[in-house]
């Protein structure tokens, strides 16, 4: 199994923090958040871990192999996902944003899925958002899942909380043989849609089309720093889970 961060972009909404470095190199606890999935992706059982770089590529100073996004500026993370498209076809791996911290549970609950595309997704996801986000709604996707938790529909914007079965958390598995099938589907797009497409449109795509994507249910602590005021909340989450 092996384990690929997407660590591409600037992360202009964490705005100082990012001028000089990509988000993933931003820091809690003396550690960047890349660390942080190294630690946990390692912890799970990932042994063979590589990243996509793009933004400050030269900042990125890990032991791991990376794929260089050349284009970072004018793409979007689909485009930096298919930087290590031939990696990718040739073994089942877990992909993580960079801009993530969570514990080796959630990967590990990814590991124990056979399905060729899952996506990890937070229960209690509103719990959350409701600390991030003075609305909710204003920041969360759409996610529709049918009795067998295989997702209809994902990433749009709810008119309601009724539309939100999970959160998506921005981790997902491929299987070698789903990863070739995802790719082939993104080599399919107009080339301008190829380089725009984020990954829940993407995903929310194949469903549409029939592509079965599983999600799975995570009830585990993390957290996503999106925007400057979610390192208060990541540092108040890990002072709970991870005390001192």
């Amino acid at each position: 199994m092996r384990g690929l961060i997407l660590a591409a972009g600037r992360g202009k909404r964490m705005g100082a923090h990012t001028d000089e470095r990509p988000k993933g190199l931003v820091e809690l606890r003396g550690k960047p958040l890349i660390q942080w999935q190294l630690d946990a992706l390692r912890g799970a059982g990932v042994r063979e871990i590589a990243l996509v770089t793009g933004y400050r590529a030269e900042t990125l100073r890990f032991d791991v192999p990376a794929f260089a996004n050349a284009r970072w500026a004018q793409t979007n993370m689909v485009a930096s996902l298919a930087c290590a498209a031939e990696w990718l076809r040739a073994d089942d791996c877990i992909v993580s944003y960079a801009d993530l911290v969570y514990p080796a549970d959630a990967p590990r609950a990814l590991l124990a899925s056979h399905d060729d595309l899952a996506i990890l997704c937070d229960v209690h996801w509103r719990a959350l958002w409701e600390r991030r986000f003075a609305d909710p709604l204003a920041d969360a996707e759409t996610l529709r899942l049918d009795a067998q938790d295989r997702v209809l529909e994902i990433g749009r914007r709810p008119r309601d909380f009724q539309a939100i079965d999970a959160q998506y958390m921005g981790l997902f598995k491929l299987s070698a043989r789903g990863a070739a099938r995802l790719l082939a589907r993104v080599e399919r797009l107009e080339p301008a849609r190829r380089d725009s497409i984020d990954c829940t449109s993407l995903l929310d795509l194949l469903a549409g089309e029939g592509e079965p994507i599983r999600a799975i249910r995570y009830a585990g602590w993390w957290c996503e720093l999106d925007q400057a005021s979610d390192l208060d909340v990541a540092r108040a989450i890990l002072d709970r889970e991870l005390p001192a």
